[in-house]
């Protein structure tokens, strides 16, 4: 098993392909993980918990397009 770690919020938005304010938004309409603030100016998300999130989303998808 991989080991868990912490990720920040540019290697996350490179990680899933989208905008850092579209991660922001997506947290502020309750859609996305909450961050876990480290101080005032540092967040992070723990891997594991974002990689869950993702197959979740896969397979929401997969439900609604069994053929794909």
């Amino acid at each position: 098993m991989i080991e868990d770690r912490y990720i920040r919020i540019k290697e996350l938005a490179v990680m899933l392909s989208i905008g850092k304010s579209t991660i922001y938004r997506l947290v502020q309409e309750n859609k996305f993980p909450k961050q876990i603030k480290l101080t005032e100016r540092t967040a992070v998300w723990r891997l594991s918990v974002i990689n869950a999130w993702v197959t979740e989303k896969e397979n929401i998808q997969t439900v609604r397009n069994p053929q794909l």
